[in-house]
């Protein structure tokens, strides 16, 4: 995440690192000093985030909170930037995704699925407002992120959609959650639903006009 703090420091995803799943610099496995390990660390500043903000987060809060000492906290992760990485992810993982298989395609077809995974991903911004900010800056690529994409993947599969129209659709569909779903500027339920029923019906106005061969 690049910020005025450090704009110009290249720096890399903790999912693209040599130990992505691995506490970093931990002298041995289990639980570490007062108990600690990723997944608590990582709990603890998804609940802090959602208490405080993004802007308010520091590692040394953290440590507060834990009844830690901020340097022992790094014994997990290399950089603050890795655990608000690690702290996004585990909160997409709470958003439920359609399977669809084809119970759910007859039961509600591409559209309906996308329906709800709009409107979850929207209640997901709601609850946690740093979500948005922090999907825009780091490159979101953890395990529960690529599932999201996958699910919106298949979704857009089953929309009859040539390459080229399901390329443009995934990239609206982006846009659209970013824009109407996000909470920077949050559009009214109303307003939501209707740009989502225009969204849906460009889709299969396009998927009529240019078929997958």
């Amino acid at each position: 995440m690049a910020t005025a703090a450090d704009a110009g420091n290249a720096r890399t995803s903790v999912w693209l690192s040599a130990r992505p799943a691995a506490p970093g610099r931990r002298r041995s496995g289990g639980e570490g000093a007062f108990g600690l390990d990723r997944e608590r660390i990582t709990g603890a500043t998804v609940r802090l985030l959602d208490t405080e903000g993004l802007a308010r987060f520091s590692m040394r809060r953290l440590a507060a909170d834990l009844g830690v000492t901020a340097m022992s906290l790094y014994w997990y992760v290399d950089t603050k930037h890795d655990l608000l990485e690690l702290a996004l992810d585990r909160a997409l993982g709470e958003l439920p995704l359609p399977t669809g298989g084809p119970a759910d395609t007859a039961r509600e077809g591409w559209s309906g699925r996308l329906r709800l995974l709009a409107c979850g991903y929207r209640r997901l911004l709601a609850e946690h407002p740093w979500v948005a900010p922090l999907a825009a800056a780091y490159p979101n690529i953890g395990p529960h992120a690529r599932a999201f994409d996958a699910a919106l993947q298949r979704l857009l599969d089953a929309t009859g959609l040539a390459d080229s129209g399901r390329t443009g659709a995934h990239l609206a569909v982006w846009q659209f959650l970013h824009g109407c779903g996000g909470t920077a500027r949050r559009v009214p339920d109303g307003d939501f639903g209707l740009a989502l029923d225009v969204l849906i019906a460009g889709i299969e106005a396009k998927a009529v006009a240019e078929p997958a061969p």
